[in-house]
């Protein structure tokens, strides 16, 4: 572990914030492990993209399993360093049931030198039956000074 480098709690972090996209959508932890981590999204109504059909807005899903799969990936380093996701792909399956809270679970099942792998899925209530399946990869900042050298 590096002098930058910090162990990570998801239940502190999120304890702690003020501010920030996830504090802006009102997710809310549920629970996490070595190598994954769950978060909740509740049902709000700013947050809807059809008035009508009271069906959430895909983007705060994204969001939300964004965020799920980024701290899997710290989880299964053991620290909280930057990582920047490279690919989020996001098979939507169906609509989220309006009024329900959305829960997200990432599982960080590969770390290489640079990269971490994830898969996860997204339900209202259910786990059987998904509103989206992820998948994407992470790049492993090791030194953020570097990095933004190289930019």
């Amino acid at each position: 572990m590096t002098d930058a480098a910090l162990p990570f709690d998801p239940v502190e972090l999120l304890a702690r914030g003020r501010s920030g996209h996830l504090v802006a959508l009102g997710a809310e932890y549920v629970g996490h492990g070595e190598d994954w981590c769950e978060l909740a999204l509740p049902y709000d109504r700013r947050l809807i993209s059809d008035l009508a059909t009271g069906t959430l807005a895909s983007g705060p899903i994204v969001s939300l399993m964004d965020s799920a799969a980024g701290m899997a990936v710290w989880l299964k380093r053991g620290q909280l360093q930057p990582v920047v996701t490279l690919d989020l792909r996001v098979d939507y399956l169906r609509p989220a049931r309006p009024g329900r809270r959305v829960i997200g679970r990432c599982h960080c099942y590969r770390l290489t030198r640079r990269v971490g792998f994830v898969e996860g899925a997204a339900h209202d209530g259910d786990g059987e039956d998904p509103i989206a399946r992820v998948a994407g990869s992470f790049l492993l900042v090791t030194d953020p000074a570097s990095a933004e050298r190289r930019a």
